[in-house]
C-alpha cells in the first residue's frame, strides 16, 4: 500500500515510521522546514532547542520507549527542578505533597483541603468526572480561597474568558498523569524527531519539507494529495492536522461528519525566549498566579539543564495560550519584549535588560484545543466515513493534555488498526 501522511509532527513522524517498518511505502508532507511539528526546536551553535518549551514525565512510557528504541536512551537525563508559585510578587514552590503541607499563603486546614483534593485526582477514574466542568468542583472541594489563589488565575490564563467552562477530565489528566521528576533529551528534543526522520527515508519513505496540502480528493479508486509542490496519487491517506483542516482539505467529507466532528475551537501557543547572562531563580517553572502579567508561566530552562549546553546562555521562556485572533500574534518581537521584560522585573527586581544577549519568539495555531464538557461528544473516530481516510491528532488524545507522549501513543493505536 502507499500512504501519504499529513503532516510531520509527532504523531505524523511515528505513524509513518511504523508504516515504512511494516513495508509499507510511505510518503509524509510537512509544511515546516524540518520534522517536529509543535516539538520541534532551533539551533543555538551546534546544539538543538526546543521552540516551545518541553519535558516528559515518568509516566510518559510511549516516549521513553521510542527514545530508547532509537538509540538514544543515553541522551535521557532526570531531574527533579523546582516549580513555584507566583503570589502577591512572592514566590511559593508547589509541586509537592511535602511542598502544599509548608505553603503558607494558605492555612493549615486550606493545604489539607487542597489536599485532598489534588489526592483524589490522582487515583480517579476520569469517567467518574464526566460531564464535570473544573471550575466549580475545584472551588467547592479546594475552598474558595485557596482554588481562587492557585488553580484559579492558571485556568484563566491559559483559557482566558471561557475558564468556567472547562472540562474536569481534562484537569484530571493534569494531576494524574504528572510527576516531580522531569526528563530531558540533552541535545534537544528534535533529536528524536530527526532521528525518526531519518529511519522513514532510510526504510525507502520519504518527507517532503516546506510542503503545504491544499486538497485530497478521490479519484479512480486513489487518492489524490494537491500540495504546493505538485499532486501525488496514494491508495490510503492519514491527516494528523486539525479536523478542522483536514475537513477544508477534504471536500467529500460528509456534511453530518463536518456537524459533528468540524467543532470546537483552539489556542495558539506563543513563546518569546531570552537568553540573559546570568541565572535569575533558582526554579525551573514559575506560574504566574499574579493578575496583570502578559505571559502565564516563566520558564528558566537552564535550571533543567546546565547552562554550558548553551554556551553559557541562560535560557528564559515566557509562555502564553491565547486566541489565534490576539493582538500578541500580530506583534514584532520587539514590540512582544517592550511589553513583557517591564514585567519580568517584578519577578526579578534587579533584572536589567543589558543582561539580555539574544531573543527568540515563536508562534504556532491550534495548540491547545478548548476542552468543554462536551468535548468527548466530538472527538472522531480514527477512520473516516471516506474509505482509506484515517484522522489522528492531539484533538483526541482526551482527556489528557496534549503532549509529545499521547501523541505517540495515538500513533501506535492508530497504525495497529490500520495494519
Amino acid at each position: 500500500m502507499e500512504y501519504a501522511v499529513l503532516g510531520g509532527g509527532a504523531l505524523g513522524l511515528q505513524a509513518a515510521y511504523r508504516l515504512a517498518s511494516a513495508g509499507q511505502k510511505v510518503m509524509v508532507f510537512e509544511r515546516e522546514e524540518l520534522a517536529g511539528g509543535l516539538a520541534s526546536g532551533f539551533q543555538i551553535d551546534d546544539v538543538w532547542l526546543d521552540k516551545f518549551y518541553h519535558h516528559i514525565f515518568r509516566s510518559d512510557k510511549t516516549v521513553i520507549a521510542l527514545i530508547e528504541e532509537l538509540g538514544l536512551g543515553k541522551l535521557l537525563e532526570w531531574q527533579h527542578p523546582q516549580t513555584v508559585s507566583l503570589i502577591d510578587s512572592k514566590t511559593y514552590q508547589l509541586d509537592s505533597p511535602m511542598s502544599l503541607l509548608r505553603f503558607q499563603p494558605l492555612n493549615m486546614y486550606e493545604r489539607i483541603r487542597m489536599g485532598v483534593a489534588l489526592a483524589y485526582l490522582k487515583i480517579a477514574n476520569p469517567n467518574w468526572l464526566e460531564g464535570k466542568r473544573a471550575h466549580p468542583w475545584l472551588e467547592s472541594w479546594m475552598g474558595a480561597h485557596g482554588y481562587e489563589m492557585v488553580f484559579k488565575p492558571l485556568l484563566t490564563g491559559k483559557y482566558g474568558a471561557v475558564y468556567d467552562q472547562i472540562s474536569l477530565p481534562w484537569f484530571w489528566a493534569r494531576i494524574h498523569d504528572r510527576t516531580a521528576q522531569l526528563g530531558y533529551l540533552r541535545g534537544g528534543f528534535q533529536l528524536v524527531y530527526n532521528t525518526l526522520a531519518d529511519r522513514i527515508t532510510r526504510q525507502g519513505g520519504k518527507i517532503l519539507f516546506n510542503t503545504t496540502v491544499e486538497k485530497v480528493e478521490q479519484l479512480d479508486g486513489r487518492w489524490q494529495v494537491e500540495t504546493s509542490q505538485g499532486k501525488w496519487s496514494f491508495d490510503r491517506v492519514i491527516s494528523t492536522l486539525p479536523t478542522r483542516l483536514t475537513c477544508k482539505i477534504v471536500p467529500e467529507l460528509p456534511q453530518d461528519y463536518r456537524q459533528r466532528y468540524e467543532w470546537g475551537q483552539a489556542y495558539g501557543a506563543h513563546c518569546l525566549i531570552l537568553a540573559v547572562d546570568r541565572k535569575l531563580t533558582d526554579s525551573y517553572w514559575i506560574n504566574v498566579c499574579d493578575q496583570g502579567y502578559p505571559f502565564t508561566c516563566m520558564v528558566e530552562h537552564t535550571n533543567l539543564r546546565a547552562a554550558a549546553e548553551y554556551g553559557d546562555r541562560h535560557l528564559i521562556y515566557l509562555g502564553n495560550y491565547r486566541a489565534m485572533d490576539d493582538r500578541l500574534f500580530k506583534m514584532s518581537k520587539d514590540e512582544v519584549m517592550k511589553e513583557f521584560v517591564p514585567h519580568l522585573k517584578k519577578i526579578v527586581p534587579d533584572f536589567c535588560d543589558a543582561w539580555i544577549t539574544e531573543s527568540w519568539m515563536f508562534a504556532a495555531p491550534y495548540a491547545q484545543p478548548i476542552v468543554t464538557t462536551d468535548y468527548r461528544e466530538h472527538i472522531p473516530p480514527l477512520h473516516t466515513p471516506l474509505e482509506n481516510l484515517w484522522v489522528a491528532n492531539m484533538f483526541q488524545v482526551y482527556p489528557h493534555d496534549r503532549g509529545q507522549n499521547y501523541s505517540l501513543e495515538l500513533a501506535e493505536q492508530l497504525v495497529k488498526q490500520i495494519l
